[in-house]
This record gives structure tokens, sequence and C-alpha cells, in this order.
């Protein structure tokens, strides 16, 4: 279980008291929009229901404050059972949209919430703007949060937005100051030794009968650049996402070679990675992926320069533990003290209330 240094317990009360004395709450959201709420939000519905990870980190029961979600981005299935096991009120939160990222706005407006927590994506998705001018025309608050697209930029300040919006500023800022010193101690030691990126290219959702989705800007881009490496992607794929043939990524030859994975590739042989998930069936999965005809010939294969990374590091602070991960991997004698293992290990129990156990990564031996 986590737990809360002494002052900050004692900021936390001071700012819950003066919110309970009916103090207005604005706030200016990633996007730049002001936003006035009367008191700290008690009815919320998530246009990503795994961002309640976000919200337990600020919330000792986030799913007292949960009306809604759209299940779309939801939880992968042995970190949701933790969490149903631990907050019961899990199932009575309503399905307000998934697929496709729609939104109904029907059913949003129908559970009276005085808040909807939407994502980047979602500012910058045109069919958004109907359902937003309806939501601002039934007077529902809406901010935006980004932990996706740009999430080493973006993280912190979205940790305080959403903090903002239900009186948990003292938590965000005990979590940010983690997450800014374990960042800081890759991004120095990188400016004062300026080691030579590897090249590297990670293939998302990794399968051994599709190749090869991956990034360009942005999501695993970041964490790869903040390692130390240089990402491919950004070379060759407009956007955040694109495709690369086989042919093509043979012809790249990374220095390293990634792949993402999850529970949600098992029934496809894919990678298997993440919470719940044993060392024997990662490494099972892993391995039949870098079997795979053209992937197994890549140099970074043959040398054993491959890894792989749980896909849900793409929407979550945990990632600060992945970047320690892959720092190690692209600079090994410059990182070698470094212990993420033990920094997944003390995010789960410091800032959430519930530690799932699970494979995060794996690399070719």
């Amino acid at each position: 279980m986590r737990a809360l240094s002494l002052s900050s317990a004692c900021l936390l009360g001071l700012a819950l008291f003066a919110q309970a004395a009916g103090a207005e709450i604005t706030l200016t959201d990633i996007t730049e929009r002001r936003v006035t709420l009367p008191a700290p939000a008690q009815r919320i519905v998530l246009g990503d229901a795994r961002h309640i990870i976000e919200l337990a980190m600020l919330d000792d029961d986030p799913a007292a404050r949960l009306v809604g979600w759209r299940a779309d981005k939801g939880l992968d299935p042995a970190r949701l059972a933790a969490f149903s096991a631990a907050f019961p009120a899990i199932s009575d939160i309503a399905t307000v949209g998934a697929g496709n990222r729609q939104l109904s706005v029907e059913q949003t407006i129908a559970l009276d919430p005085d808040l909807v927590v939407l994502s980047l994506v979602d500012a910058e998705d045109p069919q958004m703007d109907v359902p937003l001018s309806q939501l601002e025309a039934a007077g529902i608050a809406v901010i935006f949060v980004d932990f996706f697209s740009h999430p080493i930029e973006n993280t912190p300040r979205s940790l305080d937005i959403l903090a903002k919006a239900i009186g948990a500023e003292a938590r965000a800022a005990e979590i940010n100051a983690y997450y800014t010193a374990h960042l800081n101690v890759v991004r120095d030691r990188l400016a004062d030794h300026m080691p030579e990126a590897p090249s590297v290219f990670v293939q998302v959702h990794a399968t051994p009968d599709s190749c090869c989705a991956t990034v360009g800007a942005g999501v695993f881009h970041d964490f790869i650049t903040a390692a130390g490496g240089h990402n491919l992607g950004e070379d060759i794929v407009p956007g955040l996402m694109g495709t690369v043939g086989l042919e093509n990524l043979i012809a790249l030859d990374p220095d390293v070679f990634l792949a993402t994975g999850g529970a949600h590739l098992r029934a496809r042989g894919g990678l298997v990675l993440g919470a719940g998930v044993s060392e024997t069936e990662a490494a099972d999965s892993f391995a039949a992926l870098l079997a795979t005809p053209g992937i197994a010939e890549l140099s970074a294969v043959e040398s054993a320069s491959a890894t792989g990374i749980w896909h849900l590091f793409n929407d979550s602070p945990l990632h600060v533990a992945l970047i320690e991960h892959l720092a190690q991997r692209f600079h090994p004698a410059l990182f070698a003290d470094l212990t993420p293992e033990a920094t997944m290990a003390q995010m789960q129990a410091r800032f959430l209330p519930v530690s799932v156990p699970g494979v995060w990564w794996i690399d070719a031996q």
C-alpha cells in the first residue's frame, strides 16, 4: 500500500479543508483551456478507462468518484481484477462508449457528471467536436490531459491538472518529485557524457505474423530518446504511428530491436508481457517473435541487442522505470547502477493502492 509523507499528508489535509469550505477551482488543462469547477469533482467520467491508474495515484478510493468511462482503452485483465477486488464499486461504473473512441453524449449526460476527463488524442480528433459542444451546452466541465502522445513532456503537468480537479495537489507534487528525480538522473548523465545514440527500431503490438507497426514522433519514441537512443521510426514514419515493411526493417538493420507486447496479444500468438504474466510465458512468446524469419536475421537479434517491453507503459507515469531499463540497454557502462526493477516496484507500492506482479520487460540473452 502507498504511504504519503507526513508533510504531504498535512498539505493534503489543508487543501481538502480549504476546498470543503467552498473554494472554487480554476485550472488550465493540457490544451491551455481554462476550466472552472465549483468544488472538487465528485462524479467523473473518464474518456480512457485506464486513466483510473492516474486517478488511483491521487485518490485513496478512485472508484468512488467514477460514474462512467469509455472502455476501448481499459486496464489489462490482471490489473482490472486487482482493482476490482480492492474497489468493488468498479462493477457499477457505466460504459459511455467503446471502439473507435466513440463517446455517447446521451449516456454521459444521463450520469450527471461534474467532470469529464479526456485525452489530448480527443482534443485533436475532429469527430469529437460535436460531442464536446454538446457537453458544453449541458454545462458539464471537460478537461484534457495527456499521458500518451507526448508522455515525458506532459505527464507531470497532466497529473497536476487532474490533482487540482479533485483536490489532491500535495499527492501529485510527491509523485512528480519522484518521477522527475529519476528521469533527471538519466537526462543529466547523458548530457554530461554525450554517448553515441544507438539506432533503435520498435515494433509495437508485436506478433510473428505481422511486421511491423512502429512509432514516429511521440509515445515510445519519447522513451527511446530519453534513454539515449535514436528512434528510426522518426525518420520514416509521419505522425505518431505507421507501418514499415519487413524488407525495409531488414535494410534499416537497427543497433537495437525493441518489441512491445501485452496480454491483448496472447490470442494472436504475439509477445505477452505485463501484469499477471509469468516469466515462462514471457520468455516463450519473446523467443517465438525473435525466431520470425527476417527478424531472426537482424544484427540486433543475432547480437542479443533485443528487448521486449510492456505495451501499456505508453499511458502511465510508470514509464520512468522503462526509461531506466532502456538507458541500461543502450548504454550499459554508463547506467550500470540503475535499478529499474526497484523503481517499478517502488512506484506501485508507494503511489498505487494495489501492486500487481508481472513481467514488464525481457532481454534477449
